[in-house]
């Protein structure tokens, strides 16, 4: 899958440092997927849309949300290509979450944003600007399918061509803050059943010496 490949590309053509990616799927084979990179900028906001000007305000840059077509049958093929991403930029770790449907009897009112978000499909807007632009013509349908079936997010916070350089204190890193490939880590297959949590730990402090577990699941 070319989920690294994406990220890249995306990072080359806006020149701009990232805070975070979420990668979003829904338990169904051959779903397109959601790729959310969240960057680090400021936008001018002017008078009017005019050389010259005047700046009145600055506003975040958007986050982009890209669906990505990739055919794949197996969850933990999903697994392991966010894993080989976060593991090429440099990421501490890889945390992977599993939602249930937001459908369902008792289920929370924030359960239903979070659903959103996780596929890019923002229902609020900050000072009138979008908080994300997206370029995922089945967002829709996703979201109705996860909020049926549930769905997966992996979310990590890139070092190469992310604002965490400065801050990285991880023997495992090269001076350009990124990994070689492949990712030495295996995947565990997802459970699909309620909420659940695993973090693939991938960094090592300087000062430690001892390796840190593969993946703690909670």
């Amino acid at each position: 899958m070319e989920i690294l490949e994406r990220i890249e590309g995306q990072m080359a053509s806006t020149g701009l440092p990232l805070v975070g990616i979420t990668l979003a799927a829904v338990p169904c084979p051959d779903t397109p997927l959601i790729l959310t990179l969240h960057w680090h900028g400021f936008a001018k906001v002017t008078l009017a849309d005019v050389d010259g000007a005047d700046v009145v305000t600055y506003t975040p840059v958007p986050s982009s949300s890209l669906q990505l077509n990739q055919r794949w049958r197996d969850l933990r093929a999903v697994d392991h290509a966010a894993m080989e991403a976060g593991w090429a930029l440099g990421a501490w770790d890889v945390a992977r979450a599993e939602q249930p449907g937001c459908l369902r009897p008792g289920a929370d009112s924030t359960e239903q944003y979070e659903c959103l978000q996780a596929f890019g499909a923002y229902p609020h807007t900050l000072n009138g600007h979008h908080l994300v632009v997206s370029d995922a013509p089945d967002a829709d349908e996703l979201v109705e399918l996860a909020a049926a079936r549930g769905y997966l997010t992996w979310t990590f916070r890139p070092v190469s061509g992310g604002i965490w350089q400065e801050l990285a204190d991880d023997a495992t890193l090269s001076e350009e803050g990124r990994r070689r490939l492949p990712c030495p880590h295996a995947p565990q297959p997802p459970r699909c059943s309620g909420h659940r949590r695993t973090v693939y730990r991938f960094g090592i402090p300087r000062a430690r010496i001892y390796p840190v577990p593969a993946g703690d699941t909670h």
